[in-house]
């Protein structure tokens, strides 16, 4: 997992133009398409933007002070001591050239306002290095454009990760029941095939150490990611215990194709303990900012619906819930499973894993909407993360 040092490191050879072509258009593409990453890339632009000014405002004032010294050290011309009445010389007098003097006049002008700037700039330093913990801890990453993803916080209470550990053991019955970490962040994911394999929303798992997949029944199993597509959200992930003997016959399909406009839609997802049902309509094929991977749906969703299963009125997977629009309640967006598609059949062919035994029929077409519902919800799961 890569440290803020590392992507400080990162996006230091970005701004001065030390990447190689591919690694910098990768880096832009995830930038376009990640909102946690644009927001880190932009707490260190502000960061690095303050120090430097406060550096150049340092600099500039060093140099001040060494061209009057110089001024001071070669303009001083003492006269020739005379003697008075008294006995004693004259007090000696100094000469002030016309460019000191305007260097004394300017200085003597800017002296509150560079201090000023200088106090400024040494707040704003702390100031940003304050709102970049908040945003680390921050339940909720949305972007600067409007968008929001839905990764809900879980957290109760913070643990060591002792404690963490022992509540992963206790998936193997080591440890009591109450003993459960219930992680920190979650989101829903469901089944991709009969024997293991998920899909959930790439932000949901972003970061993670470790997985759990929860079903309604409050089974648990530990799960791995096995790819992500960042560009499109999209996250595979593949169940690890060995306790799992598979899910049984999916009941639905995905579809490879376009949704039609104003088609109903429905889904269901974990934004708390129990699945909760939604349902609405394809108000647009193009979702935030006109992005053509993703559907506009009129679905209220909200934290941890992000990674659920977006069907139509026949039972078919047409997409996966991503995230909203920040000022608008109901406009929520959804990933094309036709893009889930095309995931799926490029790693079957480069021969990355093993082939993905997809669904081939629906079990749902032509059944009520509660025994759809009743179908499917024993293959939507919460997906928990512990970092």
């Amino acid at each position: 997992m890569k440290t803020e040092a590392d992507y400080y490191a990162l996006f230091e050879a970005y701004r001065s133009g030390g990447l190689s072509v591919p690694a910098r258009t990768d880096l832009e593409r995830r930038l376009a398409a990640d909102p946690d990453f644009a927001q880190r890339f932009a707490d260190f632009t502000d960061l690095t933007d303050t120090l430097q000014g406060y550096g150049e405002r340092l600099a500039t004032r060093r140099k001040l002070h060494a061209i009057q010294a110089d001024i001071d050290a070669e303009a001083a011309v003492r006269l020739e001591g005379e003697t008075v009445e008294t006995g004693n010389p004259t007090m000696p007098h100094m000469y002030i050239s016309p460019v000191e003097r305007k260097l004394r006049e300017f200085w003597g002008a800017h002296r509150a306002t560079a201090m000023v700037a200088a106090s400024v700039a040494v707040l704003a330093v702390f100031a940003t290095l304050l709102g970049l913990e908040w945003w680390r801890t921050a339940q909720q990453r949305p972007s600067l454009y409007g968008y929001t993803v839905l990764r809900r916080e879980v957290e109760r209470i913070k643990q060591t990760q002792k404690a963490m550990n022992r509540a992963i053991n206790q998936i193997d019955g080591t440890k009591p029941e109450g003993e459960l970490n219930p992680g920190k962040f979650s989101g829903t994911g469901f089944a991709l095939t009969a024997d293991g394999y998920l899909v959930t929303s790439y932000h949901v798992i972003q970061g993670a150490d470790s997985l759990l997949i929860e079903s309604r029944d409050r089974q648990r199993f530990r799960a791995e990611p096995v790819f992500t597509d960042i560009a499109h959200d999209l996250a595979i992930l593949r169940i690890t215990d060995r306790k799992f003997s598979g899910f049984g016959r999916l009941p639905y399909s995905f579809k490879r194709g376009t949704a039609d406009l104003g088609e109903k839609v429905f889904t269901l997802g974990y934004p708390r303990e129990d699945v909760v049902f939604g349902e609405g309509s394809l108000s647009a094929r193009s979702g935030f900012e006109g992005d053509t991977a993703f559907y506009q749906i009129s679905i209220p969703v909200n934290p941890g619906n992000s990674g659920g299963p977006l069907l139509d009125d026949r039972g078919n997977l047409i997409g996966i819930i991503s995230g909203r629009q920040m000022d608008m309640q109901s406009a929520a967006f959804a990933t094309k499973s036709s893009y889930l598609m095309r995931l799926v059949d490029s790693l079957s062919a480069a021969g990355t894993t093993q082939p993905y035994n997809m669904p081939r029929t629906n079990l749902m077409a032509g059944t009520s909407r509660r025994q759809q519902i009743r179908k499917l919800q024993d293959y939507v799961f919460v997906v928990k993360v512990y970092e």
